[in-house]
């Protein structure tokens, strides 16, 4: 994931997980105005106020101003992780408030621990996103019980309420996906073929990131019968601790893929298909897989 160093490194949305989302301005119209809708007045006044993010995460805040507040609290969550898994390596994954970007030149590298801290913060937000959805702290979203009362041929059945994680990565898929998605704009020709193999490759360690929290999932049942005889299983599916997540991105991390563009040739009336392929000659017909990093 080794890449060229480029120019100075760019406020981002990961800066909320140092700042938090503080609650919204009151509202006080003049005598004789047409009062605001109040959820318009709030998302108005907190996501306009939110430093680092593109316009496409601004549209989404005002679409969903409540489920900002669980971005914040996955991006702390991300970075709070990477600290705690680098806490005894030369880079600690340090950040300062008084940073924007949040970790400074690191995310203008194509490295390892540029790999590592898109993967963590983008598993921050769906954990996040989908914790706040089964507290019933969300008005958007809910737990997930479309499974609720179903049997199985193995003698239980669904109840509960699961763990709604389909919400969450969908979310931050269109909302910490945002800036790669437009990085590309403005660029002169000379500087696109770098930008577009980063922007492909956070892209990809965005995804990585969220795939580790749907890859451990979890069952967890609840036994009904005579004196806990568990003629009966009700179950339902959970999210791991972020801990655990954490844990699989740091092994992941150690066996990292340096990468660089590859092309998928096409008929001869269509264009190639650009993908990424493995740097290494030795390796490069194995193909990239979706949790790596």
């Amino acid at each position: 994931l080794l890449l060229r160093a480029s120019s100075a490194a760019q406020p981002n949305w990961m800066y909320l997980g140092l700042v938090g989302v503080g609650p919204p301005m009151q509202q006080h119209p003049s005598a004789g105005t047409d009062l605001e809708d109040p959820e318009l007045a709030e998302a108005r006044a907190v996501c306009g106020a939110l430093p680092g993010l593109v316009a496409q995460q601004i549209e989404v805040c005002m679409a969903h101003p409540g489920t900002i507040r669980s971005v914040s609290d996955g991006a702390r969550r991300g970075i709070e992780e990477c600290q705690f898994q680098f806490r005894n390596e030369r880079w600690n994954c340090t950040t300062s408030v008084d940073e924007q970007s949040v970790f400074g030149y690191i995310l203008e590298r194509g490295s390892t621990e540029t790999a590592f801290i898109y993967a963590v913060t983008s598993a921050g937000v769906v954990h996040a996103v989908t914790q706040a959805c089964s507290s019933g702290n969300l008005t958007e979203c809910s737990c997930d019980a479309g499974k609720q009362g179903q049997a199985t041929p193995e003698g239980w059945k669904w109840g509960g309420c699961s763990d709604n994680l389909q919400y969450g990565v969908n979310f931050a898929r269109k909302f910490v996906d945002a800036p790669e998605r437009i990085k590309s704009t403005g660029l002169t020709v000379k500087n696109k073929k770098s930008w577009s193999v980063r922007v492909r490759m956070n892209l990809h360690n965005n995804e990585a990131g969220r795939q580790v929290v749907a890859s451990l999932m979890r069952m967890q049942c609840r036994c009904h019968g005579v004196s806990g005889s568990c003629e009966l299983k009700t179950c339902w599916k959970t999210m791991p601790s972020f801990s655990e997540v954490g844990d699989i991105l740091k092994r992941k991390y150690r066996q990292a893929v340096q990468v660089s563009r590859g092309v998928i040739t096409g008929s001869v009336k269509t264009k190639g298909k650009k993908r990424l392929r493995r740097k290494s000659k030795q390796s490069r017909r194995l193909p990239v897989a979706k949790g790596d990093l």
